[in-house]
């Protein structure tokens, strides 16, 4: 084991982690001369040729000499065709042709690109695409413009593929111009310093540009620095450009702002890499070949107090200091100006202004690397044996993204086994085995872990970049491998680094994190509020309305109104009534007290919401109406000079305008609500506060002008008087509606549509709406390009299409349904195209992706009109209705477009048949004409969608009596629905429904009695056990159905739902206990009088049992009360109308589901606006959901108490409050702590406030 531990020891292995790009910069000016035609047969170059007529000299343009074209001698993807064009040239577009007269072309090929002839770099279009489509014959001409230009002395053609019937053949031509440049070498301890005239610069603006190239990871390229630590830094960082400002007010030398903008990857390459930075004020532009970074500063930035010199390669000053570990930048720079400055020519001509440090030359002479790239897993390199016996070296560097991979691999010589290099979970792993012994592993370095994914094979291929590849001391001749003079290879590409960072510029959207491997990039949506490939698509809906129509009931929800715009999602409170309401709160709830000010000492109130004014703004332009209430209290406190009509007091909204209207729709400045309704307590004036009268009054107004909503400052400057004073108090904003939710359009025939402006979503893409048609088939969007399109239709009954094009050829994806989609039912479509896939939802059925080809096309590039519900051809149109059509979030008006479209006509009716399911326990769906609602009036239901049971708490002796007729002849004219049931009708069947809680037996439960002296009780025996009882003759016995499996009277809440179908009785208890029995007594029930919950005053002719239990009636909680479309709990306690309910006793709104002595209802009716700790994704968008688990109920019993703690303290307070006032009368504005309780005794407001309106503020 001895040599194999020598062997380990003089293995020397040197690892690059660092990120070594590409390089390419525009060109706006005339440079298009073909560069090749003028060469001489020396500057053409090949890997080899068919014959000597076959080569590459011959493989100009439309030239038909030797053989017309260059053909290799062999067909395979390690040929290239290479030109030098003498010198570095500008390269604007090249051209290719297949071999004269002859089945030889190639159909696509990789450009290369170099300096020197060495390290080759591939031009890349779309940021992604690599090769260029050739050739589809022998003579016609491929032209292909390079937007971005290349700056190169040699090129290179790397054929990819050809026609299959013949062989490579190539003809070219290069266009382009000359290219001039000024370079200067610098060797890692040089650099150059220049010292400019103070008066010639601006101390708000610098403009600086150059090219650098390097194979140095790290390097300071320029560095100006201040008396006050202020600076500007540009530095190389492990391949990435830091570009580090430190900015300070100069009478603040403390007050430092640190700007750190990073931009580039994988940099040095030795490639050159083009820079520009272009500071003006606060703005900051930031650009690092074709990426940018625009930096707009907050506070003081506008200033930096800097000396009058600025250094490049270096930081060479020596009475200098930085806080930050740096080096001297070791390689070339190319164009380098400072402000329009030629920092280098005036180097190169030893002018005063420039300092030389160091050794530096005018060229760039830096030696070239070969490095060799790993394509694929299966790539490998082998190279000849170990010269030594005892022991073994390598060296090289190594970059890649993936985690895993198989590095190196030799054979031992001297023992049986051998020795691998690995990455494993990004970790190098050095691996001794011999048989029969256990492997030792050494664990060396760890490269940053936030790139790449996990490969379960440790020992899987390795995919990257090598280079300064040694054996035994000697360095690798990788040329002589690609000649095959030297070792041998599989599926690499010599002289090249193939590398390239997925993660620049970042896809992810809405902050998602970017890692990547060789060949494809990942985005973490953890915490961001989306989802999808690329966090395109928020998780949350884009209104409290749509909340609303997917069931959801009042609570606290997270909102995205911008839904795949840039804006987040942020919490608020939706309040569910008829219509959903949003609620959005601020800081300011309170009321304020103002005194002491005048128009030269204004007061300022500013209002802080829980969203910023670009998420209120989306909020506000979604929906159909906003208010905010603004109350102004005053005591000889004016808002208006009445001699000169000066506003004295005023608020601010969203556009940062005075505003001098205090209430209505519509701004009229200087008026009040009083004054809009002409009842202000002076007629001549048009507020109230205006008359200026020494005692308390006040205007208040809901505000309603949308442009101008929130409020968000109120300025108060009349109360420095004797005895004046003012208050004020601004509610949440509030909105209801969503102008996009139910904006709709009818197609009435095949040959209509509605057009919108091209859709522009090059990057990705989302669209999303609601269909519904009696129709087969029928495009419901379309928009073209040239060549590019999108499509979405219903392709047959079952069936939906998303078919697409972004260059790579059509794709199409569609989903299948079990069920037809054309069953004029509303059926939800949302579609998402992005760089890594594209895929399609209906419904709930499960989505379908189809990922995008590795290295293709990207871009949606689209020219046309976006056309909805039809075609550019007028062919395949839809028919039917389409809704809430969004694309990347923007709603599209659907209904104003129509209104001036033929064949085509605004809103949709029959949305019940998809929506009427929400309405539950009886409700009925009616149609509205945008939406629909729920009608509770038939169900012992209410809210939204019928779902709020309504429940009360009888007292002892209370009773609850409906009353469907006083007497049997005054009720057959009536048209009542309690006369419904009248003595000309005989019941055959209803249907009975409620809940209950009691600890009391005997109880009554329900009473239904008869003129003719039939009944029906629901009782709870003395045993506890659940009674029904039915006398359906007069002159028998009533049947007895007899629930004894446990005691009911046991204080739990049991459900009972009975059902009569003529004799035949069904009922359940619980969800658990059925029975089905057949009555004897009959089948009929006639000239019903009255329904009685509760305790029985009046009865005849009832069993014993009945008679017991009606006499200690009950005592407990009863809810949902139904019989058939009777609810008498809800008559009693909620009337709609006048209804035939007496109430009897103590009998008050309660609830059956929550514990004894605790109210669930004003536990949905209190809310807290308190802020909501978490990430987004830990929750439910329902907020305050409530939890039967026992965790929860010991946190409501924890609240009850604070609250009831809470109130006795405030009932304290407000006893001490009233003795004090009641002592200091004459001093009591100034002594009191409470400004609004001051303001209601002087107001004397307490009983005409209603109580649901009192807020407390603990």
């Amino acid at each position: 084991m001895g040599s194999v531990a020598r062997a380990v020891l003089k293995t020397l292995l040197l690892l690059s982690t660092q990120n070594w790009n590409r390089v390419i910069a525009g060109n706006s000016y005339d440079c298009d001369e073909p560069l090749v035609s003028a060469l001489s047969p020396a500057s053409f170059s090949s890997s080899s040729e068919l014959s000597s007529s076959h080569g590459p000299g011959f493989a100009r343009l439309n030239r038909r000499d030797g053989a017309g074209g260059w053909s290799p001698l062999v067909s395979n993807k390690y040929q290239w065709l290479q030109i030098d064009l003498g010198e570095r040239m500008e390269i604007t577009a090249v051209a290719t042709q297949g071999g004269y007269g002859s089945s030889n072309w190639v159909t696509s090929y990789l450009l290369m690109f170099s300096d020197s002839g060495r390290n080759w770099k591939q031009y890349r279009q779309e940021d992604s695409i690599w090769g260029f489509s050739g050739n589809a014959n022998a003579d016609s001409v491929v032209y292909y413009r390079l937007q971005p230009s290349i700056k190169a002395r040699f090129l290179r053609f790397i054929p990819l593929e050809w026609n299959p019937r013949g062989r490579i053949g190539m003809r070219i031509e290069v266009f382009g111009c000359a290219y001039r440049s000024e370079v200067v070498d610098l060797d890692g301890k040089s650099s150059l310093v220049y010292r400019f005239d103070q008066n010639s610069l601006s101390p708000i603006k610098d403009v600086i540009s150059l090219k650098f190239k390097t194979m140095q990871s790290d390097g300071i390229l320029l560095h100006r620095e201040g008396q006050n630590g202020d600076h500007i830094t540009l530095d190389l960082r492990k391949g990435k450009l830091f570009l580090l400002i430190n900015s300070g007010e100069t009478k603040l030398p403390s007050a430092h702002t640190l700007i750190n903008l990073t931009l580039g990857s994988l940099l040095d390459d030795q490639h050159w890499h083009s820079v520009l930075i272009q500071r003006l004020g606060r703005q900051v532009n930031f650009t690092v070949d074709e990426h940018r970074h625009r930096f707009h500063a907050q506070g003081e930035f506008s200033y930096l107090d800097l000396d009058y010199e600025i250094s490049f390669g270096g930081i060479p000053a020596p009475g200098k200091s930085v806080s930050f570990p740096h080096k001297n930048f070791h390689g070339c720079l190319e164009n380098l100006f400072y402000n329009g400055v030629d920092i280098i020519d005036l180097a190169k001509q030893q002018k005063p202004e420039i300092i030389t440090m160091g050794n530096v030359s005018f060229s760039c002479s830096q030696s070239q690397s070969v490095p060799v790239t790993f394509l694929s897993p299966r790539s490998y390199l082998a190279l000849p044996g170990f010269s030594g016996e005892d022991e073994l070296s390598a060296t090289f560097q190594f970059r890649t993204w993936n985690k895993a991979g198989l590095l190196l691999f030799s054979e031992l010589q001297l023992v049986s086994g051998g020795l691998l290099l690995f990455l494993n979970d990004g970790k190098l792993k050095l691996n001794l085995y011999q048989p029969g012994k256990l492997p030792s592993d050494i664990t060396a370095g760890c490269p940053d872990n936030s790139f790449g994914s996990k490969c379960k094979n440790p020992l899987g291929g390795f995919q990257g970049c090598m280079r300064l590849i040694s054996v035994s001391n000697k360095v690798v001749d990788l040329i002589s491998v690609q000649q095959g003079s030297l070792g041998n290879f599989s599926d690499l590409q010599i002289d090249s680094c193939g590398i390239t960072d997925r993660c620049l510029p970042n896809y992810c959207e809405h902050g998602g994190e970017c890692s990547q491997s060789w060949n494809t990039f990942h985005c973490n949506c953890a915490n961001t509020g989306y989802t999808g490939a690329t966090c395109h698509n928020s998780i949350y809906e884009q209104s409290c309305e749509s909340y609303k129509h997917r069931g959801n009931t009042s609570g606290f929800y997270y909102i995205d109104s911008d839904g795949s715009g840039p804006l987040e999602p942020f919490l608020l409170y939706c309040n569910m009534t008829e219509t959903a309401w949003t609620v959005i709160q601020h800081n300011g709830s309170d009321l304020t007290r103002v005194r002491n000010t005048n128009p030269e000492n204004p007061y300022a109130g500013f209002f802080e919401y829980v969203a910023s004014m670009e998420q209120l703004q989306a909020t506000i332009n979604l929906a159909d109406h906003c208010e905010q209430e603004l109350t102004y209290y005053c005591k000889k406190s004016r808002l208006a000079n009445k001699q000169d009509g000066r506003p004295l007091s005023w608020w601010v909204g969203r556009t940062n305008e005075t505003q001098t209207y205090w209430g209505g729709s519509l701004p009229d400045p200087q008026k009040c609500t009083c004054g809009l309704e002409g009842n202000c307590i002076d007629s001549q004036y048009y507020c109230n506060c205006d008359a200026d009268r020494n005692e308390w009054t006040n205007d208040t107004g809901f505000l309603s002008y949308k442009e101008h909503l929130p409020v968000r400052k109120i300025v108060v400057t009349d109360t420095g008087r004797p005895h004046s004073e003012a208050a004020y108090k601004l509610g949440p904003l509030l909105c209801r509606g969503d102008r996009s939710f139910w904006n709709s359009a009818s197609f009435n025939t095949e040959a209509s549509y509605l057009h919108f402006p091209t859709f522009h979503g090059e990057l990705s893409a989302d669209v999303s709406f609601f269909f519904k048609t009696t129709a087969s088939s029928g495009v419901f969007l379309e928009n073209l390009g040239i060549t590019d399109f999108i499509r979405i239709e219903l392709r047959s009954p079952a069936v939906v299409t998303f078919s697409f094009d972004v260059g790579n050829g059509p794709f199409e994806i569609s989903v299948q349904s079990p069920t037809h989609f054309n069953d004029n039912q509303w059926h939800h479509v949302k579609v998402e195209r992005n760089m890594k896939e594209a895929t399609i939802q209906v419904d709930q059925l499960l989505p379908k992706t189809q990922p995008a080809p590795t290295d293709g096309h990207v871009l949606l590039q689209l020219n046309s009109q976006l056309f909805v519900g039809g075609t550019a051809t007028r062919q395949r149109g839809f028919l039917g209705c389409i809704r809430s059509l969004q694309l990347n979030g923007m709603s599209l008006d659907l209904e104003e477009r129509a209104k001036v479209t033929p064949g085509v006509e605004p809103g949709c009716r029959g949305h019940c048949s998809s929506y009427g399911k929400l309405c539950l326990n009886g409700g009925k769906c009616r149609e509205k004409l945008s939406g629909f609602s729920c009608d509770c009036t038939f169900s012992a239901y209410t809210g939204p969608f019928c779902s709020k049971e309504i429940s009360a708490y009888f007292g002892s002796g209370s009773s609850v009596i409906y009353n469907f007729q006083e007497n049997y002849s005054l009720s057959k004219n009536s048209s009542s629905h309690a006369a419904s049931f009248h003595g000309d009708m005989k019941l055959s069947r209803e249907m009975i429904k409620f809940s209950f809680r009691t600890a009391r037996a005997p109880s009554l439960l329900l009473y239904v009695s008869s003129f003719y002296k039939e009944y029906l009780s629901v009782i709870i025996a003395k045993n506890g056990s659940l009674q029904i009882r039915y006398k359906l003759n007069r002159y028998q016995e009533p049947d007895v159905v007899n629930f004894d499996f446990k005691n009911m009277a046991d204080g739990q809440l049991h459900h009972v739902e009975i059902n009569r179908e003529e004799g035949v009785l069904f009922v359940e208890i619980d969800d658990n206990a059925r029975r089905q029995v057949h009555l004897s007594s009959g089948t009929e029930l006639s000239a019903i009088k009255s329904l009685v919950l509760g305790r029985i005053s009046e009865y005849t002719d009832v069993d014993q049992e009945t008679a017991l239990a009606g006499a200690q009636g009950f005592l407990g909680c009863l809810s949902a009360v139904q019989l058939s479309h009777v609810a008498p709990l809800k008559a009693a306690l909620q009337p709609s109308h006048p209804a035939p309910v007496t109430v009897s006793g103590h009998v008050t709104e309660s609830s059956c589901v929550s514990q004894a002595g605790t109210d669930a209802t004003s536990r949905e009716r209190t809310h807290s606006f308190a802020d909501h700790s978490g990430t987004r994704d830990d929750r439910e968008p329902l907020a305050n959901a409530i939890r039967s688990d026992s965790a929860v109920i010991g946190g409501l019993i924890a609240v009850v108490i604070f609250i009831l703690l809470c109130i006795a303290a405030i009932a304290v307070r407000i006893y001490q409050q009233k003795r004090l006032y009641k002592r200091n009368e004459a001093k009591r504005s100034e002594n009191v702590d409470s400004a609004e309780a001051v303001l209601k005794s002087e107001l004397n407001i307490q009983s005409a406030v209603n109580e649901n309106q009192k807020e407390y503020f603990f």
